[in-house]
């Protein structure tokens, strides 16, 4: 079993910088590929970042693209967002995800390509 826990959540102006983390239970997280994702109230959960098991491919929303870095350090088994230049509409609850992977699939970007889910941690960007 994996078990996920996001932090660095919080509050920041628009033009301004978080970095999240996500700490993984277990020896699984270096056979795992790991995902961003984001949600707001009403809506669905929408994909952010994706990196492979080795941390060789990523992969981003266009939305985030040139914004966001997704890194892993695989002895510390975690993962990171760094998010720059924030917008108001990347305020949402961002949780991280993993699953047993190993090269590339599109199949990433989707939340039902995951079998572990972090608790999520808010992250509110005021203009």
């Amino acid at each position: 079993q994996v078990q996920l826990v996001e932090s660095g959540g919080g509050l920041v102006q628009a033009g301004g910088s978080l970095r999240l983390s996500c700490a993984a239970s277990g020896r699984t997280f270096s056979s795992a590929a790991m995902g961003w994702f984001r949600q707001t109230p009403g809506k669905e959960r929408d994909f952010v970042a994706v990196i492979t098991v080795s941390g060789g491919t990523t992969y981003y929303a266009d939305s985030v693209k040139g914004r966001f870095t997704i890194s892993r350090d695989n002895a510390k088994n975690t993962v990171y967002l760094q998010m720059n230049s924030l917008k108001p509409e990347d305020t949402a609850v961002y949780y991280c995800a993993a699953v047993r992977g190993g090269r590339w699939s599109w199949l990433y970007t989707r939340t039902d390509a995951y079998d572990y889910w972090g608790q999520g941690t808010q992250v509110t960007v005021s203009s």
